[in-house]
Formats: C-alpha cells, sequence, structure tokens
C-alpha cells in the first residue's frame, strides 16, 4: 500500500466504535527511545543518523521476515517524501509535525489498519505510537509494550539503572511514556467551562494541547489531555493517572450537554442544523470553519438533534479528509487555498448530502 491508497481509507482510531466514543475520539500511547551506541539526534551528524535508520529498519524487516511484525507493514523514508505527503502523515496523525519538518535520514513503519506507527529518527531514535478508538488506553499501552519489547530484544536502548530509559528531552527521562487522550469537549465551551477543566488539569501535572499535540491549537473544541511528567512512576501508574481523570471530564462534558438540552433546546438545536446545512451546501469553505460546524454536528448527532442516519464514523474522516494534504492527495494535484476551499466543499456535500448530483466535481 503506497500513501495514494492510504488516503482512500480510514485509520481504526477513527472508527468510532470504541469505548466513550461520543466524546473520547481517540487513546494514544507513546513510548520514547534512544540506541545506547548513538548520542542523541540532537548530537548525531548525517551518518549517525543514516546509520540509525539502517539499524532500525533493519530490525523492523527480520521482525516482519520472522512473523513477529505484520507482513504489510508500510515502511516509509519520510526524507525522500515532497512536502505535501510529509503534511498528509501529519493529518494522519502518524508522524509529528517535527518529524516532517527536520531534515537528514528519517522514517516511519506504520501498520495497515494504522493502529501503530514507528518513527525513527524524530527528537529521539525511535518514538513507537500506539492509536486506539475511544477510551482504550489500558489495551494500547500493552500494545506499545510489546512492540517495546520485540525491538527491545534486536537492539540495545539507552538505560540508567537509576534514571530509567534515557531520551533527548529531560521531560521524557525515565518510562519514556506519553499517554495521551483525545476528547471533543464542545459544551464544555459553549457553557465557558473549559478554562476552569484546564486549571484543574494542570494542578495534577496533565498537559491540554490540541489537535495535533505539542505546540498545536485546539480545533473544533478538540483538546488531547497528556501526562506531563515520566520519571519516578511506573508506565502502569502513569496510564492509571489519565485514565482516572478522563471519565471525570467524560460527565462533565455529559453535564453540560444535558443543561444546553434542557435549558436551551431550540438555540442548541439551531446551532447544529445551521452547522449541518452550511456543510451540505457550502461552495467554498475553510478548514479552521470545517472544524467547528463538524464539531457542532458531531455533537448534534450524539444528542440526537441530526436523525438523517449520519453517522459518527463519517464524521471523524470528514474531520481528517478535509484537511489541507488529503484533499489534494485525493484530488490527485496540488491546489492552492481558493481551490481547496472549493475542494472541501465540494467533498463535504458529497458525503452530506444525499441529493449531490453525479456531475459534482467532488464525485469526478
Amino acid at each position: 500500500m503506497n500513501l495514494d491508497e492510504l488516503a482512500q481509507t480510514t485509520g481504526e482510531w477513527l472508527r468510532g466504535s470504541g469505548p466513550e466514543s461520543d466524546i473520547v475520539v481517540s487513546s494514544r500511547v507513546r513510548l520514547a527511545r534512544n540506541l545506547a551506541d548513538f548520542p542523541f539526534i540532537s548530537r548525531t551528524t548525517e551518518a549517525d543518523r543514516a546509520a540509525i535508520e539502517k539499524i532500525l529498519h533493519g530490525r523492523l524487516q527480520e521482525m516482519q521476515d520472522s512473523g513477529r511484525a505484520p507482513a504489510d507493514l508500510i515502511y516509509v523514508d519520510v526524507g525522500d517524501l515532497p512536502e505535501l505527503d510529509r503534511q498528509f502523515l501529519v493529518e494522519r496523525q502518524l508522524i509529528s509535525r517535527e518529524h516532517a519538518e527536520s531534515e537528514g535520514a528519517r522514517a516511519v513503519a506504520i501498520d495497515r489498519a494504522e493502529q501503530f506507527s514507528v518513527m525513527i529518527n524524530e527528537e529521539d531514535h525511535l518514538r513507537i505510537q500506539v492509536m486506539h478508538s475511544g477510551l482504550d488506553l489500558q489495551s494500547a499501552l500493552e500494545q506499545a509494550s510489546t512492540i517495546d519489547d520485540m525491538i527491545e530484544e534486536q537492539v540495545t536502548y539507552a538505560f540508567s539503572d537509576r534514571l530509567g530509559y534515557l531520551t533527548a528531552c529531560p521531560t521524557n527521562v525515565g518510562t519514556g511514556l506519553r499517554v495521551s487522550v483525545m476528547l471533543h469537549l464542545p459544551a464544555l465551551v459553549i457553557t465557558r467551562q473549559i478554562e476552569k477543566v484546564f486549571k484543574s488539569l494542570q494542578k495534577i501535572n496533565l498537559a491540554v494541547r490540541g489537535l495535533y499535540g505539542e505546540g498545536s491549537q485546539a480545533t473544533g473544541d478538540f483538546y488531547q489531555i497528556s501526562n506531563q511528567l515520566t520519571l519516578g512512576e511506573t508506565e502502569q501508574e502513569l496510564a492509571k493517572k489519565v485514565a482516572d481523570v478522563v471519565p471525570v471530564l467524560i460527565e462533565y462534558e455529559r453535564q453540560a450537554r444535558s443543561f444546553l438540552v434542557r435549558e436551551s433546546h431550540e438555540t442548541l438545536h439551531d446551532r447544529v442544523s445551521r452547522a449541518f446545512g452550511i456543510l451540505r451546501t457550502a461552495q467554498t469553505i475553510t478548514s479552521e470553519e470545517t472544524m467547528h460546524l463538524l464539531s457542532s454536528v458531531r455533537m448534534g448527532i450524539n444528542l440526537g438533534l441530526i436523525g438523517n442516519d449520519l453517522k459518527i464514523t463519517t464524521i471523524n474522516k470528514l474531520l481528517i479528509h478535509t484537511q489541507p494534504a488529503h484533499l489534494q492527495k485525493l484530488a490527485g494535484m496540488e491546489l492552492d487555498q481558493t481551490d481547496r476551499n472549493v475542494e472541501r466543499a465540494a467533498y463535504l456535500r458529497q458525503h452530506l448530502d444525499p441529493d449531490t448530483k453525479s456531475g459534482d466535481p467532488a464525485n469526478n
């Protein structure tokens, strides 16, 4: 499978069928690791980076050949990709922005279901990422640990008996673990409770980030909640810390939604209906506006305010497929911003308006 084929599919983490998937979009576990025989990425030479990539590629290939890794694992040389393809992988959440924008030898291995990816030569030599649909942290952690153990049998990690796994950033030293949950919290935003919730999270050392993680802004009321510290606690303890607070956030959001339905039903229904109407009929629309409108529609589906058999899976897909690089991959050509806005509107009409004609540009 190449990236053009990947653009036609939807990853496992977007299927919308995991636990609490009305509010929790996905659960992600990421492990940072480094090889003992090489300096950290910030101090490597081009030859070092090439050697690291060759070693890890070889180990992953050996794991595939022995049946210990999926036979259909996709290995992508990120350094050789054009900018559009790198941005596509970022939008797909398969690599980080830093990985896309850095230089030198670097790669990513992706499983066909997009449930995990292994980044080589990102901030650390190796970053193992697992993403599951809904609130599913424990099984995501178990899968990440299994992949980590298999790779560790093939290479020697930089490890200290006193500190644990050694990483490029001091905040990752110890377990090297980042546990994050992507939440959809539109009602807390509408009722202006979101800042109070975030301040409470910061007091217990949990970070709040946007859709694309560190350094990104929240768009469309989607937020990632993750641990800030990795030292002094086990992987299970860190995962539990995040897992314990997420049900509280889910309950706050559900209470806010119930309040809106009870106290502002007509206003809420109007908000959802207007969003749905614009998405179904717009002839040109920006990425940012699309995210905000899809957020309202997603909430409306879960509250029973939209009754045309529209599925959460469809909305989750549209959240990603209407991003700039995805639109261009699906169109098979590079588009400027104006043309992307037109293409985005056509794509939305195709998926949301049952009366869209076959002559619609989105169907051609």
